[in-house]
């Protein structure tokens, strides 16, 4: 490949050279880290940003919208971000990690702008919210395109901490715009959810400038023709994908609802649920990169078995909280879920460069060359997370219209849903017990290492 000066390519990037990697690699790598932590954050901020404004929306301010419009108004933003996922991953290995985050970052303008004039107006009709809604979903997008760039940057062992570092700073984005959200109630009233979008357009540039000044590309990233499609036609990627479901479905899931649940269920203000809404995802977000670390002391198999036992759980406290309709426990086995789906999400993910440095491994014990292998499976690996992180977000579309099902018969409880979680957690069970590696803690023994020498055009 001929670097190109303009867009800052690193040719030649080979994390797995632990010469290189200590000679400036590490360093390189945990710039990009931080800048893409920044931008995946601010990305799912304005992704999420309707889980903040359905609580402002009400007759008083001109929006008569009932419980199940409201959950409409979160199921949209979270479908389009799922479908954004792949074709998002795939212009980064096109155009390059820089490239990319700063166009990503730009494009959020759209939707925040669009958000700002039409909560503006009181009488503004639903399906304009909803197509709204689904331009903020290219935030959701931002989290493939963001992961598989970090992938290419660290070393496998590593991966898991770095991963998870990358997505749980973005999915503090949600516990973010939440607490943006209490802080514009609490002091200026629950009749202006103009002030939530504004405070994030001098963070969208903000970010955009710094991808652009510091961000690099690197070679790495770029997958060869027909990656996408070997890695869908692996069966792995799709059983990790169905345990990313339960995952990253629920935390996403359980973020954009949470609000609307205590409204519907228990009758919360919306100052009330804004002050409940921001704590779980905040813990859930912190609780990922503890995942991802967990994942590479313990095994990933493991930790992701017994956190969906805890998942499990969790959904029976909400069942016994909900039928005692009782605030404090209710919240307490929400805010357990979201910390058990952060840990396991960072879990999951650490599965996917395991599964596939496996197979490099029987490839190579067959005969075939080392160095090709690896190359190979961190290929497939960076498009399994790609397809991993859309098909889980579909979790979270499933989990908002299971609430929505739920709540929108007039009942005012949300059992039936809770139910349904439970018995997909079950169901994750024996998927992780199939996929565990049968040797080792992670399955995986480190490669020999390619020397190269890390340059920059």
């Amino acid at each position: 490949m001929t670097a190109r000066r303009t867009s800052r390519w690193l040719t030649g990037w080979d994390p797995e050279d632990e010469e290189a990697w200590q000679r400036g690699g590490r360093r390189v790598a945990l710039r990009n880290l931080a800048l893409s932590v920044l931008a995946e954050h601010i990305g799912f901020s304005v992704w999420t940003m309707w889980s903040v404004l359905v609580l402002f929306l009400s007759p008083e301010i001109g929006f008569a919208f009932g419980p199940d419009e409201k959950f409409l108004l979160v199921v949209v933003p979270t479908l389009v971000g799922a479908v954004l996922r792949l074709p998002y991953s795939r212009a980064v290995t096109r155009f390059g990690g820089r490239n990319w985050t700063v166009f990503s970052c730009l494009v959020l303008f759209v939707p925040t702008l669009l958000t700002l004039w039409a909560v503006r107006r009181p009488g503004t009709p639903l399906w304009v919210f909803l197509l709204i809604g689904a331009v903020a979903g290219v935030g959701g997008g931002n989290f493939a395109s963001s992961m598989t760039n970090i992938a290419a940057f660290f070393p496998r062992r590593h991966q898991g901490w770095a991963l998870g570092l990358n997505a749980g700073g973005g999915n503090l984005g949600v516990a973010a715009v939440q607490l943006v959200g209490l802080l514009v109630i609490a002091t200026a009233g629950d009749t202006h959810p103009s002030y939530v979008v504004a405070a994030y357009l001098p963070l969208i540039a903000l970010a955009a400038l710094l991808a652009a000044w510091k961000m690099d590309n690197v070679d790495a990233v770029r997958a060869g023709p027909g990656t996408l499609r070997r890695a869908v036609a692996c069966a792995d990627t799709w059983w990790i994908s169905l345990l990313y479901v339960g995952t990253f479905g629920s935390f996403i899931g359980y973020g954009f609802a949470f609000g609307l649940v205590l409204q519907t269920q228990f009758g919360a203000t919306p100052l009330e649920a804004a002050g409940h809404t921001f704590l779980g995802p905040l813990l859930g977000s912190l609780s990922r990169p503890l995942g991802g670390w967990l994942a590479d002391r313990f095994g990933a198999g493991r930790v992701t078995l017994w956190n969906f036992a805890g998942m499990g759980a969790g959904t029976v406290v909400l069942l016994v909280a909900a039928g005692q309709n009782s605030l404090p426990l209710f919240t307490a086995g929400f805010t357990a879920l979201f910390v058990l789906s952060g840990l396991g999400n960072g879990s999951t993910y650490k599965m996917i460069p395991v599964a596939f440095a496996r197979r490099a491994e029987e490839a190579v014990t067959a005969g075939h060359d080392a160095a090709a292998a690896f190359a190979e499976a961190r290929r497939l690996a960076g498009a399994a997370i790609a397809v991993a992180g859309a098909v889980g977000t579909l979790g979270g579309v499933a989990v908002n219209l299971a609430f929505r099902a739920a709540y929108g018969d007039g009942s005012g409880s949300g059992e039936p849903a809770f139910v349904a979680f439970l018995c997909y957690y079950a169901l994750c069970v024996p998927m992780v017990l199939a996929l565990r590696p049968r040797r080792g803690r992670s399955g995986a023994t480190p490669a020999a290492p390619v020397r190269r020498e890390v340059t920059r055009a």
